[in-house]
């Protein structure tokens, strides 16, 4: 992927969200600042109830702040009027978990509800209707009805939807998750095909840290609505910060234990330990283990591994087993060749 502009398009700055509730209010989103970087994809990944969502929606003013403030493309959403967050909402579009389209409309009606309600002549709406339906690969389903598409053929409807008033931000409002695997990976594909040629800006929540490893150049994990760690993807993956970061990377091809493996893992003991350790760069092909073994003598044992590709770089984890007490010596070892490490336990 490319390296998003510096310039950010949408700024969050110390945004608080609160809802009134019987006995007090609750807190969704509490002192949120954050920079989406211009001609980028960010992703915003947390647990259900983390407040992805309501952050999603203060972008185009389907909700309001409670305190703080949202600019989006160097306009304050939040002392928007209601003809100011019309012209706004022309600049930003949105796609949809389930889709939302029109039942009674073709594909093609669909496309251009936008631009009718916009009020678009029709000659022009026909023109951009039909070069987007080329564009999202549907030119041959134009006059289907959505009960007659597949799920990913439904969810391209909507993202050529979302791209009819041409708008600068496109946000996407876990757009993937009623896809299965495969659908998800062409969906997420034309996304970033959409973001390198027509220069969008997207912004996706999610709660899929391979949605995040796929497609974001940039990324902010949130738990109990706030950010509680932001960074370009490459660097959230090789060195994370915070628990809940670590938590959700923990899920991600490469570094599940197998099954027998995890339901003897302890926290301490003496028993064999277990190391995870982060390739990132050049490291990737680095040939540790053998090194290990000839430069330090010590045995390790391979559970589990991937090296793959995030944001144009190789990215890998490799998870092994060595005697508890070389586990110092590996260690050491292992951080002055710039490789990260972890001990998930001892084998008991």
């Amino acid at each position: 992927m490319n390296s998003a502009p510096s310039q950010a398009a949408i700024t969050f700055r110390e945004v608080s969200k609160t809802w009134p509730q019987r006995g007090g209010a609750v807190a969704a989103l509490d002192r949120v600042s954050l920079d989406v970087q211009a001609g980028g994809i960010t992703g915003v990944i947390g647990r259900s109830g983390a407040g992805k969502s309501t952050l999603l929606r203060l972008v185009n003013g389907l909700e309001r702040a409670s305190a703080g403030r949202v600019e989006v493309l160097g306009r304050d959403v939040t002392a928007a009027s209601g003809r100011e967050l019309r012209a706004l909402r022309r600049d930003v579009g949105m796609i949809f978990q389930h889709f939302n389209l029109l039942a009674n409309r073709t594909v093609r009606g669909n496309v251009a509800l936008p631009l009718e309600i916009a009020g678009v002549a029709g000659p022009e709406t026909d023109r951009r209707v039909g070069r987007l339906i080329d564009l999202v690969g549907l030119g041959a389903l134009a006059d289907r009805y959505p009960a007659q598409l597949s799920g990913g053929q439904k969810q391209r409807v909507g993202i050529a939807r979302a791209l009819a008033t041409e708008p600068k931000v496109l946000l996407s409002d876990e757009a993937t998750s009623a896809l299965d695997p495969e659908t998800t990976q062409a969906v997420l594909a034309l996304l970033r095909d959409i973001n390198r040629e027509l220069g969008l800006t997207i912004l996706l929540i999610t709660h899929e840290m391979a949605v995040v490893r796929d497609i974001c150049h940039h990324v902010a994990v949130m738990e109990a609505g706030r950010i509680v760690e932001t960074g370009e993807t490459y660097d959230i993956f090789a060195n994370p910060q915070d628990p809940v970061t670590r938590s959700f990377l923990s899920g991600v091809t490469g570094t599940v234990l197998p099954g027998f493996i995890a339901r003897r893992i302890t926290p301490d003991g003496t028993g064999p330990a277990i190391l995870r350790i982060t390739f990132a760069g050049d490291s990737a092909t680095h040939p540790v283990l053998s090194r290990l073994g000839a430069e330090l003598g010590i045995d390790a044992s391979i559970l589990g591994g991937a090296i793959e590709e995030i944001d144009g770089r190789p990215f890998g984890n490799l998870t092994v087993q060595m005697p508890a007490e070389a586990l110092p010596r590996a260690q050491a070892y292992l951080h002055a060749h710039d490789l990260r490490t972890e001990v998930l336990g001892h084998v008991g």
